[in-house]
């Protein structure tokens, strides 16, 4: 009894812990990458940056709850297609962002002197990213 009640405590402190380092993590990339600035001056739209911050995270709240208890939504096949675009569009958003980082990355080097080490500094990051791909793929769900 006392274990099965150690062991529920634990797993939701964890859960909880997990949550809140994803959800920082998620927000932080998408703060640094200044989309929601940027995509209000590509839309010349900047008295509307509240709403897309209240989209952003009414999105994410919405996602998490359904994700949670696991909502399914029947016979909206119309839907789906629209859903998709506003996806697309995300990660379309989320990809010109990343490629604009990408493009600070050499002006970056170059300031502070390390255009010598920039193949280095990029080569790290690649395979850093694929080593944790790899050890998630090959490892982690296993």
């Amino acid at each position: 009894m006392r274990m099965s009640v150690l062991n529920g405590a634990i797993s939701i402190v964890l859960g909880i812990a997990g949550g809140i380092a994803v959800g920082s993590g998620v927000i932080a990339l998408i703060l640094v990458l200044d989309m929601i600035p940027r995509l209000a001056q590509l839309t010349q739209s900047y008295d509307k940056t509240h709403w897309y911050e209240g989209a952003l995270i009414g999105g994410s709240l919405l996602g998490t709850v359904a994700d949670f208890w696991h909502w399914k939504m029947h016979g909206v096949l119309l839907l789906s297609p629209i859903v998709g675009l506003f996806c697309g569009v995300f990660i379309g958003l989320l990809a010109a962002a990343l490629t604009e980082v990408l493009n600070v990355l050499p002006v970056l080097a170059k300031r502070l002197g390390m255009k010598p080490y920039l193949f280095g500094l990029l080569l790290a990051m690649i395979l850093g990213k694929m080593t944790g791909s790899l050890f998630d793929f090959f490892i982690y769900q296993r």
